[in-house]
């Protein structure tokens, strides 16, 4: 019978939250999801399922829709990081204001990790097609069933942004 205790080792990770240099001192296989919403009290990011099959989670690694719940700490030392509270060029505020404008959010608890994905999708692609809408957002699952909504917001925000 093994009587020792097992300790978890905690080490400091020095990452870029939301334009910010931040320090935790965590464990490093800490999911980032925790780290964010437990120790820097961001709460705009939520959590769904902790499997990344939700999208509920949703934040944007160095530029790239990454699923929190499953990102250990310990990976996203050195790297930028933004949550919802973090995201404000031209492409977040249109995706934002065309959210609000189309009625797309019913009961609003998928909806951060809903605009994270969409927003990468229209930094990367300024004119997605519907395939091109559902291949990024098919990670992100509503359970309001609003996917025509977003599809549209999606399409909306995309003819604004060219305008703009």
């Amino acid at each position: 019978m093994n009587t020792s205790a097992q300790t978890s080792t905690t080490v400091q990770v020095t990452f870029e939250l939301n334009e910010k240099s931040v320090t935790v001192d965590v464990d490093p296989s800490t999911p980032l999801l925790w780290v964010i919403r437990d120790h820097l009290n961001l709460t705009g990011t939520k959590f769904g399922c902790g499997m990344a099959q939700c999208g509920v989670c949703t934040v944007h690694i160095d530029g790239v829709a990454t699923r929190t719940c499953v990102t250990p700490i310990g990976s996203v030392a050195g790297r930028k990081v933004q949550t919802i509270e973090g995201i404000h060029d031209k492409v977040a505020q249109t995706v934002q204001k065309v959210w609000v404008e189309e009625n797309v959010v019913q009961c609003g608890y998928c909806q951060s990790g809903q605009i994270m994905s969409a927003v990468a999708l229209l930094r990367s692609n300024q004119k997605p097609t519907d395939s091109d809408i559902d291949k990024a957002m098919g990670g992100n699952l509503c359970r309001c069933a609003t996917y025509a909504r977003i599809r549209h917001a999606i399409h909306v925000a995309a003819e604004r942004i060219l305008k703009a």
